[in-house]
């Protein structure tokens, strides 16, 4: 097998070359392309060899040649003869020979491929004894790689073409069976000597092994000693932290695993004075290591650290202590999950008594939590660069604040809301009494530790009750009285936003609080006015009924403010005040209403005026965000109306649905107004439902009209809601307008029909998205009428064209419509309707034989192109999340037409290139699919394709040249 022959080599080596060159796109493209295709080539077995023997080839090149070798193994290893499996394996070994003290990375894909040649190769019987005699003694670091490397492949055996039999026996042959070997192996390379028994590939070896070897056998032998002294060894350090934590999680079980926690624990407690030492020394990564020991400890036992508190606290206080001396915080992270495990136990009321020893560690984490949410102090003079330029880390640690106020959360299920909103009242006060005469508008000391109590409240508010009446009373009526400091300005702002569901039980404390976030909109800082926004949308949702008669005044506001917000802002604080308005009296609403939005509407309407002639997209992206205050008004203010009454939100709904119409028709070409003003008038069938009826003809109109002309899909978006509201069988919907509506969709669906036909399916990825998100509803709402309609066959035809498509969505939307269209031919059709699909007698509805063989009949005439496209889709184009959905109308296919499925089946694998099937695969799939069909067991035929589709795509490309007799015909429509 290793030939020595270069002949052929050069292409692959250019094309390498050309990768990691400074070369054109076009240039790199072509040699990938190369590249791939080599790899999947049977000539490869024999060109990596030569890459890989050749003294002359570098060293990227002979790992290129590696991890080919690795892939025909995996994927490829039927190409060859099976009587040349023992050449292959020998020159293998030969190869890992060679590279044996490196370097690495090819050492490893070699690894690699001889652990799944062995899965593979049943006959090899004595694997590790022959590895172990070829490399020899003086082999160590290579013979342990590779029993690492073993058991993760085999654990990773499904990408391995072997039955699951197959698969079991291998694992028992090779792991199972060998694990006592291995271990005794590992003991004595570990005595031979105090470098082996600090080597870290021992540990790795070791971490991968216990998946087979019992942890407590490892710690009952020598080599727990050696992982516990590798500890104190920094080149082994992490690998030994590695291999303890994997011990630590094999104990998880903690019944099964006792005596072996009871031998763990002390050697882990042993190491809690090196928290202290590691944290002097300033060395972060050893410092990680060690409290990700004690947090996974800590993880592994917490339900015996729940029943023996006394006997585990000095575990809790180690994880405690790695917390506190946490000045970085870059470790204090890996503590986390323990906290809320230990939070999620010891708050059931079986370990009350553990709660109550273990509430002075989590007073004293709400200190530590507390002091690492203050923000650095700056190195020079400027108070704004707080990070030294490094926006990254800024991110970060604002995200991380958010991670520590969740274990703020956890503090307060231990140890009660109250005490936690105590403890930063407390650093509150202190720093009043402490710096509070020092601060002024220009300067404000050591302002870090006022802003985290601040933060912290904004962190513990979802916690709080509304009846929480001890601490908010006191602490609320000082954060309105914060200096005048951007970062503290903008906490106090964002933790008031917190409690305005408790300031609505306590209407004194409101009109301060709403004082003060009405003051922050006029702040200098971008921020401070985004909270205050923010924090506006929350005091109108949770306060509108103490504010309803502020409306007027609260309309000169939102007038003066408007303008001068980011769009973001702008829609918060038009929820506060539609939320306000909403809670006015019924006789009240409509006046409001224009109040608010006839402003918004002028406003629009002026940057309309201004998007028609300007060049730049600012004036039409202006009236799109307008747009969307008027549906934030819309979705919010939904006076109860009785179905006698006019409503009055659907009266000014009334009103500007010509001046919605307008902007619609003017900018047809405006994909951001054309959304929004679908969106909005979807909002309005959405909150007003069957009384806005008196606008239905008018808004049909619209969207026919609106979609035909612009060919958007956000149409059939705001269609759907109309189709869904205005069903058979809705309340308060006749008959003849329900006739209507579906009329109305058939007239949408030939509108898109004739769209399919001028335009290829590339040009339409969303308007088909949107269309069969739509067909799903229809065929809910409507399939006895569009199941028996002409144009359901040219909507199948439809589908047909869009599963050509690659990208996500709009494949996901049609593989889904089709899987319910399909189920329609069986007795049972993934339906749903107003009584939940039951008759009166709570029996399941079967589907009407007429309805089944309508649906048959269109599959007969079409199911052939569409298994066709299903497997094209399945085994070259179709993205990795759409594979289930495709399996699935695979599925539904077999179920209502077995037998022709199966015949069509065989045909599309018979159209596949040639040479892109193996020898005998086809008839084996095609004879294991008969058997399984003639049995009914439908969902193990979807199996079998999965792993057939899944195998082929990995084994071969999509032919430049096309799919020959599998390509995909064009739509065509003349309806």
């Amino acid at each position: 097998m290793a030939s020595e022959n270069s002949d052929g080599l050069e292409p692959i080596l250019a094309a390498l070359s050309t990768m990691q060159a400074n070369a054109e796109r076009s240039q790199k493209s072509q040699a990938h392309d190369y590249l791939e295709k080599f790899q999947k080539s049977p000539e490869a077995w024999t060109k990596t060899h030569a890459l890989l023997s050749s003294p002359k080839t570098a060293a990227e090149a002979k790992l290129f040649a590696a991890t080919t070798l690795k892939g025909k193994i995996t994927y490829d290893l039927e190409q060859l003869p099976r009587d040349s499996l023992p050449s292959l394996r020998d020159s293998i070994l030969a190869l890992l020979v060679s590279f044996r003290e490196g370097p690495r990375p090819i050492r490893t894909q070699l690894c690699v491929c001889l652990a799944n040649l062995a899965i593979q190769m049943l006959e090899w019987k004595n694997v590790l004894g022959q590895v172990g005699s070829t490399l020899g003694s003086g082999a160590g670091d290579c013979i342990l790689e590779f029993l690492r490397i073993l058991p993760e492949e085999v654990t990773e055996g499904r990408k391995i073409h072997l039955t699951e039999e197959e698969l079991t026996n291998r694992t028992k042959d090779l792991l199972e069976d060998n694990a006592p070997q291995v271990l005794t192996l590992l003991i004595q390379y570990a005595r031979s000597s105090a470098t082996a028994a600090t080597n870290p590939r021992l540990f790795e070896c070791i971490s991968s092994w216990l998946r087979e070897i019992p942890a407590a056998d490892v710690v009952n032998s020598f080599l727990f000693d050696a992982i516990i002294n590798a500890l104190s060894e920094e080149g082994s350090f992490e690998a030994a932290v590695d291999c303890l934590c994997t011990i630590l999680r094999d104990t998880r079980e903690v019944d099964e695993s006792i005596d072996i926690i009871r031998l763990i624990y002390p050697r882990v407690l042993s190491l809690r004075p090196k928290i202290a030492e590691f944290a002097d020394s300033g060395d972060l990564e050893t410092y990680k290591g060690l409290t990700r020991i004690f947090a996974e400890a800590g993880e592994a036992w917490v339900v015996m650290i729940a029943r023996f508190p006394s006997d585990f606290r000095g575990l809790v206080e180690s994880i405690l202590e790695c917390c506190g001396r946490d000045q970085d915080r870059d470790a204090v992270a890996l503590t986390f999950l323990f906290w809320y495990e230990f939070k999620q136990i010891i708050t059931l009321d079986k370990y009350k008594e553990t709660r109550l020893q273990y509430q002075d560690i989590f007073s004293k984490l709400v200190d530590v939590m507390i002091k690492h949410l203050e923000y650095p102090r700056p190195n020079g003079a400027d108070e704004t660069d707080l990070f030294d330029g490094d926006r990254e880390q800024e991110e970060k640690f604002r995200e991380f604040r958010h991670q520590m106020g969740d274990v703020l959360k956890d503090c307060c299920d231990v140890i009660t809301v109250t005490d936690c909103l105590g403890k930063a009242f407390e650093l509150i006060q202190k720093w009043i009494s402490t710096y509070g005469p020092q601060a002024s508008n220009s300067f404000v000391p050591h302002w870090q530790e006022l802003e985290a109590p601040l933060f912290s409240m904004r962190a513990m508010g979802r916690m709080v009750s509304p009846e929480e009446n001890v601490v908010l009373r006191q602490v609320i009526p000082l954060i309105v009285q914060i200096p005048d400091h951007e970062k503290l300005q903008f906490q106090a702002i964002m933790a008031l936003a917190r409690y305005t569901d408790w300031t609505a039980q306590h209407p004194e404390f409101l009109q301060p609080q709403l004082n003060f976030v009405i003051a922050g909109f006029g702040h200098s800082s971008k921020e401070v006015v985004r909270a205050a926004a923010l924090a506006f949308k929350f005091f109108g949702t949770d306060c509108r009924k103490l504010l309803e008669n502020n409306v007027t005044e609260l309309h000169s506001f939102y007038e003066s403010v408007l303008d001068n917000l980011p769009p973001i802002s702008q829609e918060e604080i038009t929820e506060g005040v539609a939320c306000i308005i909403s809670a006015q009296e019924i006789s009240k609403t409509y006046a409001t209403f224009k109040l608010y939005c006839d402003p918004v509407i002028k406003r629009m309407m002026s940057r309309a005026n201004e998007a028609r002639t300007a060049q730049d997209d600012g004036p039409r992206l202006a009236v799109a965000d307008y747009l969307q205050l008027l549906t934030i008004f819309v979705q919010n203010i939904q006076p109860y109306v009785s179905p006698q009454e006019e409503n009055p939100a659907v009266k000014y709904c009334q009103e500007i649905l010509p001046v919605l119409s307008a902007i619609a028709e003017n900018f047809t070409n405006s994909i951001p107004i054309l959304e929004r003003v679908c969106r909005c008038w979807r909002y309005m069938v959405l909150s007003y439902r069957t009384a806005i009826l008196p606008l239905l003809p008018n808004l049909a109109q619209q969207l026919a009209s609106g979609f035909e002309n612009s060919r958007q899909g956000c149409f059939l978006w705001a269609t759907d809601s109309v189709l869904r509201e205005f069903a058979e069988g809705a309340e308060f919907v006749d008959a003849s307008t329900s006739q209507a509506i579906y009329h109305f969709f058939e007239q949408q669906a030939l509108a898109f029909l004739r769209i399919m036909n001028d335009l290829p399916p590339e040009d339409l990825p969303d308007v088909i998205e949107d269309f069969f998100r739509l067909l799903i509803d229809a065929l809910i709402y409507y399939h006895q009428q569009l199941l028996v309609s002409p144009v359901c066959q040219h909507i199948l035809s439809a589908s047909l064209s869009a599963l050509t498509l690659q990208q996500e969505p709009p494949l996901i939307a049609t593989l889904h419509f089709l899987r319910d269209f399909l189920s329609y031919g069986t007795d049972h059709p993934n339906s749903s309707t107003f009584d939940n699909g039951y008759d009166s007698h709570e029996t399941p509805r079967s589907n009407p034989p007429q309805l089944q063989q309508a649906v048959k009949q269109m599959v007969v005439a079409q199911g052939e192109p569409l298994i066709q496209r299903i497997m094209t889709g399945m085994m070259f184009s179709f993205p990795r999340d759409c594979l289930q959905d495709a399996s699935g109308v695979l599925l539904t296919l077999f179920e209502v037409l077995p037998q022709e499925t199966t015949v069509w089946l065989k045909g599309t694998i018979g159209m596949l290139p040639a040479g892109s099937v193996r020898a005998g695969e086809a008839d084996r799939l095609m004879n294991t699919v008969g058997v399984k069909v003639q049995g009914g067991d439908f969902r193990k035929v979807r199996v079998l394709l999965q792993d057939f589709t899944t195998s082929y795509r990995r084994r071969n490309v999509a032919p430049r040249e096309g799919l020959g007799r599998l390509e995909a015909t064009r739509f065509r429509f003349s309806g």
